[in-house]
Order: structure tokens, then sequence, then C-alpha cells
């Protein structure tokens, strides 16, 4: 009986500490989620004494990393700390973290980046393979600080960290819309706060060459419009990078997306120039040709000045897109096909690229190319990057090409977080072999930059992309999307601490957009609407490098947090067991907010034109609003509602559905459920 009893206090016991240690995990809010996580009762008091000692000798990244930790913590909490920089080997048991590492890491693929943080009541202990590492356990470090009565503290906890993949990147394209050093750099830090480990940059396309290159300067000169990027701030640019643990990958887009390089250079493309840098968007015709022997010469040159440049072993050559018109038209070309034996244009792609491989190994550098690079004739010591599907990827894969996945990670697209964290690299389903699957080596978010300007690539990119390193990094089995979007909100303030602008300038256009007066009207609407997804906006209305991004639609954020807020409500309301009155006065104060704020937008709008493309589908949101609350009173009442009403009403619902001003208002669907429950 003693035995049964203590078997049961036991199993109480083991309950209790799990319980605990659940909501302890649910106050962290850290992203991305740690490999492993063990809680435990207690906390660590951080007041002005608490400072950082690392063990052994002098080493720059960390000790640049351990001052910007103190630097935010200071910050946060507002303690006047006694040591702001770190110490080395003090011997001294007041300290409160204690940093080991084994070696420096080296900026390469598959360099160790895991740690070990373990916290007490009395003592912080980091340690790690590399100083890589410790980078990272900093970061999760910082994300645990949390308050209460008493002041600071960070929570009793040992966590086992490592990433599950070794490629975590990011690709902001600087071509089609330059983007100056200072927009790069506080999205670096954006990527070394959560955790990612690639920052690929976009450097040539048809609407912009963004390198100064000194062996051919008409290449920037000509194809620039005056904006690029000098050497020194490139290396400006991969220092700062590196001092993050984030290795830095150009990319010289070739043979197609080349315009840029030809308007210094015509002699270089496949027909005749003269050539002009590109100024709208799509799929254009020039092309490199690949037949012509000083094509080679000049890649060559221009590759070797570039690998001194980038340190990298990885230079990304582009390869997409190549529709082969200015091929199929060139008859130097196709007799070089028809006595080559060269079948079709994807071969003789293939011929360009193992040319430009030679010229890439010959300067110790590894080709990445996007998946039109795959084909049976290239070797297999080339990256594929897979944007277009799945299939490119598993194909790859099972040929033996190592890979990376964009596709589902095209935060250009406008899509709702949850869609790009659910979108997995490697998943149980893809008919591979476990050491097929070892080829896939993580992913990428893409940022094209057709429809951002440095004032709004922020907000396109933050928060969205903390999701998706959270799914490069953490396992596979962290995967509840109501606990990322609660921990997204906290890792969003934290990106605005770092400089980051997906906030602050939100209220900035606001302000413009109003004509600085009261924009509280314009924020009640552009809060629930989001720009039109996938690549429809360039259909809705054609624009080009030189239109403004002003407007409302580039104000709009994807994933509007109000918008899915309401949705989610509705769908608890309309699948609750019981009447939740709480739930019933949230969505009718929303859906009246919505109704009345129309009349103050037209007053708005006639002070500020900029506005007048959005008058309507403000209107359509106050008709749907009004739907909604009758449909909402027919619900409570338990009355039906009149049949020529609902169709009507659903004929609304449906026009409101229609995009304007390249916007679309997210919660008609909400709205529409209602409607239809009312029935």
């Amino acid at each position: 009986m003693i035995n049964k009893i203590l078997s049961l206090l036991f199993l109480v016991f083991i309950f209790i500490t799990e319980s605990f240690c659940v909501n302890i995990m649910n106050t962290m809010h850290l992203m991305p989620v740690p490999a492993e996580v063990v809680s435990k009762q207690g906390k660590f008091r951080i007041d002005s004494t608490f400072c950082i000692n690392i063990a052994g000798v002098k080493n720059k990244r960390i000790e640049n990393g351990c001052f910007r930790i103190l630097t935010k913590l200071a910050g946060r909490t507002g303690l006047f700390l006694k040591n702001p920089l770190p110490l080395y080997d003090v011997n001294n048991t007041t300290w409160g973290m204690h940093i080991k590492y084994s070696h420096p890491g080296k900026l390469f693929l598959g360099e160790d980046e895991s740690y070990v943080l373990r916290i007490t009541a009395n003592k912080i202990e980091l340690s790690a393979k590399t100083d890589l590492g410790v980078l990272h356990g900093l970061e999760t470090f910082l994300q645990l600080l949390d308050t209460d009565n008493d002041g600071y503290f960070v929570p009793v906890v040992l966590i086992n960290d490592a990433p599950r993949f070794q490629w975590r990147g990011l690709m902001i394209d600087a071509s089609r819309h330059f983007m100056p050093v200072e927009v790069i750099k506080r999205n670096l830090d954006g990527m070394a706060m959560v955790k990612m480990n690639v920052f690929h940059w976009h450097l040539s396309d048809d609407q912009g060459f963004r390198v100064e290159c000194k062996t051919f300067p008409k290449l920037y000169e000509s194809g620039s419009d005056g904006f690029y990027y000098t050497q020194e701030q490139i290396k400006d640019v991969i220092n700062y990078a590196a001092d993050r643990g984030i290795r830095v990958i150009p990319e010289f887009d070739l043979p197609g997306h080349a315009t840029a390089w030809f308007v210094g250079y015509p002699q270089l493309a496949s027909a005749p120039g003269p050539y002009v840098i590109e100024r709208e968007w799509g799929i254009f015709d020039p092309v490199f040709n690949p037949v012509n022997e000083e094509t080679y010469k000049f890649l060559d040159a221009f590759f070797g000045e570039m690998a001194e440049l980038f340190p990298d072993e990885y230079m990304h050559i582009g390869g997409d897109e190549n529709n082969g018109k200015h091929w199929d038209k060139n008859p130097d070309i196709q007799d070089y096909m028809r006595k080559n034996h060269i079948s079709d244009n994807h071969t003789l792609q293939s011929y360009f690229n193992k040319r430009l491989l030679k010229i890439l190994s010959k300067y110790d550098k590894k080709m990445v190319g996007w998946e039109e690079i795959l084909h049976p004739d290239m070797p297999k010591n080339i990256v594929i990057q897979s944007w277009q599907g799945e299939k490119s990827l598993i194909e790859a894969a099972s040929k033996g090409y190592n890979c990376i996945l964009s596709n589902g990670y095209y935060i250009d697209l406008i899509q709702p977080t949850d869609f790009h964290y659910l979108t997995d690299p490697s998943t149980s389903e893809m008919p591979l072999t476990d050491q097929q699957r070892k080829h896939i080596l993580g992913g990428e978010a893409t940022m094209w930059s057709e429809f951002v300007s440095p004032e709004t690539i922020d907000s396109r990119i933050w928060p969205r992309t903390a999701a998706i390193a959270e799914r490069l990094w953490s396992p596979f089995e962290v995967n509840d999307v109501d606990d990322m979007y609660l921990r997204l909100d906290r890792i969003s303030y934290y990106l605005e601490e770092l400089g980051l602008q997906h906030e602050k300038n939100y209220q900035i256009m606001l302000k413009r957009l109003s004509n600085n007066t009261d924009y509280t009207a314009l924020k009640n609407f552009i809060d629930i609407i989001e720009p039109v997804k996938i690549y429809r906006r360039n259909d809705l209305r054609p624009q080009t490098s030189f239109t403004p991004l002003t407007r409302v639609v580039d104000a709009a954020r994807p994933d509007q947090k109000k918008a899915r807020d309401f949705r989610k409500l509705v769908d608890l309301f309309l699948t609750a067991k019981a009447e939740d009155q709480n739930m019933v006065n949230e969505i009718r104060f929303n859906l009246v907010s919505w109704r009345d704020n129309h009349r103050e937008l037209l007053k708005m709008i006639q002070i500020s034109p900029i506005l007048n493309e959005i008058e309507l589908l403000s209107a359509d949101l106050s008709r749907c609003a009004i739907i909604g609350l009758e449909a909402l009173k027919m619900i409570e009442s338990g009355s039906k509602s009149n049949e020529e009403w609902r169709e009507n009403s659903l004929r609304v619902l449906k026009n409101a559905g229609n995009p304007r001003g390249q916007c679309e208002l997210m919660v008609i669907d909400a709205i529409e459920k209602l409607l239809l429950y009312s029935d």
C-alpha cells in the first residue's frame, strides 16, 4: 500500500513538474525554439552587477557579440551595468555569465553552430564548440529576459541547441530597386537575432548592375543609374555580416536577366545593341552569347575580381528564366548548336554553365544556381536552389545534388506567415532515402524588389521571416501555428528594437497618406487590407522602376494581425458549444467600427487625393460590415435570414472581394461565414 501511495505521489510530482515546465516555456517567447529545453523552478536575477566573463584568448567576434547583448540588456532594463563590456578570465565568482568555447568558427557550410546554455539561480554558463554557437546562445539568453514584481530575471533552464539545417538564408534583391547599405545592415541584424546564417545578395539583373568593378567599370557606370555599392562598402557589409556569424553569397545573374551587363558591354550579348537599362518587370530577351569566346574571357576576368572581393566559398550565377529567343534568332549560335549536336537551349545553357563552372573552380568557388541549371550534363558539385516547387528539390536531391528550398519562402508574394511556416524543406512524405535527404541543405527566404523601396522592404521581410528562420532551425515537430503567432508578436517588437523599420515606417506612411492629419480612420481601414498576392499587382496596374511606392498598397502589410485575429475570432465563435457574449461583443465592436469608418475616411480622401483609389474598397467594407451585423443579430436571436436578402448580401460580399488600388479586404470570408451560419 505504501509503495502504491509513493508511486501515486511520484506521478503527481511528475505531472506538476511537467505542467510547470510547459508554463515556463509559454512565457519564454523564444524564436527559433531550441532543439532541447529542460525547464526548472527558479530565477536568475539580473541587476547592475551582471557581467559576462569569457574564458580563453581574446575573440573579437564574441567580444562584439557580448557588447551588443549587454547594450540591449541595459537598454531594456535601464540598469547602469557596472561592467558594460565583457571581461576575460576574471577570477571572480560574482560574474553573471561565463562563456567557454573551443575555437573560432569558420564561415563555411557545415561549421558547428551548437551551444549549451545552462542557467541556475546563481550563475549562467554558455558553452559552445565555436564562437558562432556562442553568438546564437547570447541571442537566446536575451530572448529569455523577463520581469516580475522584483525586477528582471531569466528563468532557470538548460538549453541544448543546434540547427536542423545548415543553410538558413535570406536573399535581398538590390538590383531591381537599389537597397542602401544601412538597409542591408539592419536586416543582417535581424537575421542574426533569429539565427539565420546566409545572406544571399542579388546584385545584377535587367534593371541594374550594383557592384563597382574595376576591371570593367562600364558595368556599374552605365548599368546602375549611379546606384551601386563601392568595393569598400561591400567589404564593410561582409565584415559586418561575419561579425554576426553570417556568410555573404553574391549573385550575378546570367546568362539571362542580363540587360544591365550589356548596356556597357553589348558585344557580350546574343543580339546586337545598343541596350538600355530595363525599367519594366518581367522576363526579357537579352542573354549572353554562349558561343563567343570573348564572353568567357570577360567572365574569367570579372569573376576573378569578384572572387577576391567576396570570400565565401559559394557564388550564385542565377541561371533562371532564360527564354532563349535571342539564341533562336542568332545564326552563329544555331550553326554552333548543329555542329556540336546541341539539341536544345536547355542543353546549350548547360554548356554555358559548365564553362562558367570551370571559371569559378579556377578561383576556388562553388556554383549555386536556380533550378534551371539542373541538367544531366552538370557535375554534382553544384548547389540547386529550388524556386518553382518541391519537385525540382526532390529531383536534385535524388540525383545527388546539394539543394536548398525557396519555393514557399517567396516573401515578396505577400502570403501569410503560417503558409511559410508550414513549408518544410524536408518531410517524411518526400520519396527520398535518408542519404538523399542529406543533400537538402536548408532554405532561403527571397525578397525580390519589384515592389519594395528602402522604406517598405522591412515590412515585407519582417516579422514573417522570423517564422521561416524557425522552420529552418527548430525541430520538425515544432509546428504549432497558434503558438508561433503568439511568439511572433514578441519577436516583432525585438526586431524593432534592433532598428528594423517594419512598424516605424508604417506610421510615417500613414501620416503622409493622410496629409499630416489625424489618420485614425485610415489606419482602421489599412489594418484589415493587404496588397494582392502572388504577382497580381503588376497585372492589375503595370508598374515600372519609376513607379512611386508610397501608396496605400505600399503601406498595407502582409498577414495583417487585426484581420487575422478577426477571422480567428469568428471561427471560434461559430464553433463554440455555448454562446460567448464576450466574443459576440468583440465581433460587433469590430463590425460597427468598420461600418462607420467609411464616413470618416471620406473626409480624409477630400484633402488627400492619393487615397482616391481606395474609396470604393472602403465603401465595400462599410456595406459588408452592415451585412455582418445583421447576420450576427440573427445568430443571437435564432432567426433565419430572408432568402432574397441572403442572395443580395452574398453578391455584395463577392463584389467586395475584388481588389481596389491593388489591395484586398481580408475580413470578407469571416463575414460570409457569419452570413451562411445565420441561414
